[in-house]
């Protein structure tokens, strides 16, 4: 089969198609045939070294979208349709930058839909942190105002639609002034030009402070996130466009605003159920979900597609289409 490989962290040209075995399928694994792929952030980390536990050489990849060759235990029919994310892809074993990959059973989730695989190949990671940052770091409320930043990034635009439609009111942030009316067409309420300092501007939007914020850019903006928050709001640490990770010297007391709440997430296929895949799925196919897939690739322009992602330049998801 054809498969990305990663001998260790480089440039992008360091990302190579190759000729490599078929892999095998045990007991408790399931062998996918891979029919689109989309990038993540994590994926960029691992090929510039910031991952943690890396092995190498690896074919990277932290999700996929296809159909089900091999299951040897039996968990899947051959030919069904299934997502694949997380559970140690493209970090402890090969992920899904190939035309088959192999992968615990427990990260694999089952799917039946008409939509076009590059379209499902930008939702299972995407939906999956989306709907986790949401419900289980913040536990949004019909009616609650949400801040969310980094409004562009492909997780952003999903947090904002599926925030949007659950009843709540929108602000999300963009770097570039030539963005704001593309976070408008994705239904946001209030996109904000972050210059680095928005709690003013927020707080002018919605005096008092919003009831939630989403942290997609990092620490380096942690704390002017926590300052445009309300009194007993929730701020959700999910990730780091600015690869800032951690604040220096932090003192809680001098960063957190009194009665502001700190939360953060990272997970797993598990926390997005089946029926709630499904449930977004359908509602993607229905038109009521809408999706941003900035472009769909071919596996040979993999070294391009990372950098588009490396240079922030895509607005929704970049997706490599396979088989």
């Amino acid at each position: 089969m054809r498969a990305v490989v990663l001998d260790g962290p480089g440039p992008v040209e360091a990302l190579r198609v190759r000729t490599v075995p078929v892999p095998e399928a045990r007991p408790g694994w399931v062998r996918v045939k891979v029919a689109a792929f989309g990038l993540n952030r994590s994926e960029y980390h691992l090929r510039t070294g910031q991952a943690s536990n890396p092995v190498f050489p690896i074919i990277p990849g932290i999700e996929a979208v296809g159909t089900v060759d091999a299951a040897p235990g039996g968990e899947y029919e051959p030919g069904q349709q299934v997502a694949a994310m997380m559970g140690g892809m493209g970090r402890a074993f090969d992920g899904g930058y190939a035309e088959y990959t192999v992968v615990p059973a427990s990260a694999v989730v089952p799917v039946r839909t008409d939509l076009d695989w590059a379209t499902l190949g930008a939702l299972p990671e995407m939906l999956q942190t989306a709907h986790g940052s949401l419900h289980t770091g913040l536990a949004i409320q019909p009616g609650q105002t949400i801040l969310v930043r980094g409004g562009t990034s492909s997780v952003g635009v999903a947090a904002a639609v599926l925030a949007k439609h659950a009843g709540l009111t929108v602000l999300a942030t963009t770097r570039d002034p030539g963005r704001l009316a593309a976070l408008r067409e994705h239904g946001v309420d209030h996109p904000v030009l972050d210059t680095g300092s928005i709690a003013e501007e927020v707080r002018r939007i919605v005096p008092g402070g919003v009831d939630a914020a989403l942290e997609l850019v990092g620490a380096n903006t942690l704390p002017d996130t926590l300052r445009a928050t309300a009194v007993r709001g929730t701020v959700c640490f999910t990730g780091m466009l600015s690869d800032n990770w951690v604040i220096p010297d932090f003192y809680p007391m001098a960063v957190i605003p009194n009665g502001v709440r700190l939360t953060a997430y990272s997970g797993e296929s598990s926390d997005l159920p089946a029926e709630a895949f499904q449930r977004y799925v359908d509602l993607v196919a229905a038109g009521e979900l809408p999706v941003r897939v900035h472009r769909v690739y071919a596996l040979d322009e993999i070294a391009e597609a990372h950098r588009v992602m490396a240079n922030g330049e895509a607005i929704g998801k970049l997706v490599v289409r396979v088989h």
